[in-house]
C-alpha cells in the first residue's frame, strides 16, 4: 500500500489590487551567493538568497527569504539576459535549470541566458510554511480523490476542513495569507532587480503559466520574452480550474486507448472503445473490492490520470502494466521509491498559494452538485476534479486576484498541447482571450503535459527557441503531429 500511495504523492506530487510601487521601479535588492543545498547541487549551478517583503503593502515591514539558483551562460558574447523559470506545481524550482538542461534545453538558449530557478515563498529552501500534515494527509495530495457517492464528498469535506484548521493553527500561519501568486510574481521582479537586469524573460509550465501571466500583467515594462507552456485558464487554479482535470482526462485518454488497443499483449481491449470500457470495468470492481495492493477505485483513477501526463511509450507501458495487474488480480509491477522528505512542505506550500489566490465556494452542497454534474459530463475523472478542496474552509484572500490583462507589449508566447490531462486546451483558450493582442498561441497536435523541451515536436521546439533567441514571435499557429518517439520526457517531475 505504501508503494501505491507513494506513486500518488509523486503525481499529485488576477481587477488587480495595485500595490504601491509594485508595477514601477523595483527597489534594489542584494543576492547573497551561498553554497547550494545538498539536494539541489548540480554541475554549474549556483545558489543565492535575497530578502523580500512578506507583505508588499508594507514594503518596509517584515521580510522573508527567497532562494534562487543560477545556471550561468558560459558565452558572454551571446548572452542577452536572464531567463526566470518555474516548473509548475506550485513546486520548488531550484533544480529546474539543471532539469531543463538534462531534458534538452538547446545549448543556444543556455548560451543566451543565465537560467534562473526560484523556490517560491513558502516552498523548499525559501522561508517555508507548514500545516503540520500527518502522513495520511500528505499522501492525500492536492488533487481530490474520485467521489464514488455523494457521501464521499461529505467525508472528504470533514477531512479537508481539518487540514484547513491545521494550516490556520500552525507555527507559520502568519505567513500563509501572503503566499500568493501575486506576491510570488513580485518576488520575481525583486530577483530581476537583484541580478542587475533591466528586464527578465520567463519560461513557465503548468501552474507556472499562471505565475508568468500574473508576472507580466503586474510588470509589463520589466518582462522581456515570456513563454508559458501547458496553460491554466485565466483564473489560475481556482474552483473552475480544478474542475478542468475532468475535461483534460477525457481529451487525453483516447491517445492511450488507441495505443493500448494496438498492443494485445496487455489484454485491455482490441479497440479504443474496448479499452475505455475496460477502464470503467476495473474502476467498478475496485470500488467494490480493493486490489491485492490495496488499490481502490478512486486510487486507480488517480493512477490513470497521472499516467496520461506523457504519451511516450515508456509511460504508456507503465500505465498498461498497472492496468493489467489490477485487471488480473496480481501484484503491481515494482515502482521506484520516491524521495518524500519534502512532501509535507510541498503540499502545505501548494495549498497556501492555491487557496490564497481566490475565494472558493464555502458550501459543501456546491461541491456535491459539481461532482454530480461532472460525473456525467466527464465520467472518467470528473467526480475527482470537482471534489472539495481545503480551500473551501480557507480565510478570505488578503487581496483580489490579478486579472490577466491585454495592456502591455506583445511579448507572450503560449505553447499548448491539444490534449493535456491537467491543463486542457479549453482553459488555455481563456488565457489567450484574456491577453488579447499581447499573446500568440502555438498549439501542438499531441497529447501529454508539457510541449517545449519536454515534448517531441520539432516545430514547437524550434518556434519557441527562435522566439527566445531572436524575438521572432509567430502568429497563432498549429504544429502538426509528428511520429512518437521513445525519448519523449515523462511530463511528471520536474514539471508539476
Amino acid at each position: 500500500m505504501r508503494t501505491t500511495l507513494s506513486m500518488v504523492a509523486v503525481m499529485t506530487a488576477a481587477a488587480a489590487l495595485v500595490v504601491p510601487g509594485a508595477a514601477s521601479a523595483t527597489p534594489a535588492t542584494t543576492v547573497t551567493w551561498v553554497e547550494c543545498p545538498a539536494d539541489v547541487a548540480a554541475p554549474g549551478l549556483e545558489c543565492g538568497t535575497l530578502r523580500v517583503p512578506l507583505d508588499y503593502r508594507r514594503p518596509d515591514g517584515r521580510e522573508i527569504e527567497v532562494m534562487i539558483s543560477r545556471l550561468a551562460s558560459k558565452n558572454p558574447e551571446k548572452r542577452r539576459g536572464v531567463l526566470l523559470t518555474n516548473p509548475g506545481g506550485p513546486n520548488p524550482g531550484l533544480t529546474f535549470p539543471a532539469d531543463l538542461r538534462r531534458a534538452g534545453l538547446p545549448q543556444s538558449v543556455q548560451d543566451a541566458y543565465d537560467v534562473i530557478g526560484v523556490d517560491p515563498r513558502g516552498l523548499g529552501h525559501s522561508t517555508p510554511t507548514t500545516c503540520d500534515l500527518t502522513e495520511e494527509q500528505q499522501f492525500a495530495g492536492s488533487v481530490p480523490p474520485y467521489a464514488v457517492t455523494p457521501a464521499d464528498v461529505r467525508k472528504r469535506a470533514d477531512e479537508v476542513r481539518q487540514v484547513a484548521r491545521q494550516c490556520a493553527a500552525a507555527s507559520t500561519a502568519d505567513l500563509v495569507p501572503h503566499n500568493t501568486t501575486a506576491n510570488i510574481a513580485r518576488d520575481l521582479d525583486r530577483v530581476r532587480a537583484a541580478l542587475g537586469e533591466r528586464k527578465a524573460s520567463f519560461l513557465g509550465y503548468s501552474y507556472g503559466t499562471y505565475l508568468g501571466s500574473v508576472y507580466t500583467t503586474l510588470f509589463p515594462r520589466t518582462t522581456d520574452r515570456v513563454v508559458i507552456d501547458s496553460n491554466l485558464g485565466a483564473g489560475g487554479w481556482d474552483v473552475e480550474g480544478g474542475r478542468m482535470y475532468g475535461r483534460g482526462v477525457e481529451d487525453t485518454f483516447p491517445d492511450f486507448a488507441k495505443w493500448a488497443a494496438a498492443r494485445p499483449e496487455f489484454g485491455l481491449g482490441g479497440t479504443p472503445e474496448q479499452v475505455r470500457a475496460k477502464y470503467f470495468d476495473i474502476a467498478a470492481r475496485l470500488d467494490a473490492t480493493p486490489s491485492v495492493d490495496g488499490v481502490t477505485g478512486p486510487l486507480f483513477r488517480m493512477l490513470t490520470f497521472g499516467g496520461l501526463y506523457s504519451t511516450a511509450d515508456v509511460a504508456f507501458t507503465k500505465l498498461a502494466e498497472t492496468w493489467q495487474a489490477l485487471d488480473t488480480g496480481v501484484p503491481l509491477p515494482p515502482a521506484e521509491t520516491p524521495d518524500l522528505s519534502g512532501l509535507e512542505n510541498l503540499i502545505s506550500g501548494r495549498l497556501s498559494v492555491v487557496c490564497g489566490d481566490s475565494r472558493w465556494p464555502r458550501s459543501v452542497a456546491t461541491y456535491e452538485h459539481n461532482v454530480a454534474v461532472d460525473r456525467v459530463r466527464h465520467p472518467m475523472f470528473g467526480a475527482a476534479a470537482a471534489n472539495i478542496y481545503p480551500c473551501a474552509f480557507w480565510p478570505d484572500p488578503v487581496e483580489q486576484p490579478v486579472r490577466i490583462s491585454d495592456r502591455g507589449p506583445r511579448n507572450v508566447l503560449m505553447v499548448q498541447n491539444e490534449r493535456d490531462p491537467a491543463t486542457p486546451l479549453a482553459g488555455a483558450l481563456s488565457t489567450r482571450r484574456a491577453f488579447g493582442d499581447r499573446a500568440a498561441m502555438l498549439t501542438v497536435d499531441q497529447g501529454g503535459h508539457g510541449a517545449y523541451v519536454f515534448g517531441a515536436n520539432t516545430c514547437a521546439n524550434n518556434k519557441v527557441t527562435e522566439y527566445l533567441l531572436g524575438g521572432q514571435r509567430p502568429h497563432d499557429l498549429t504544429c502538426a503531429a509528428e511520429a512518437p518517439t521513445t525519448t519523449t520526457a515523462t511530463g511528471l517531475p520536474p514539471i508539476g
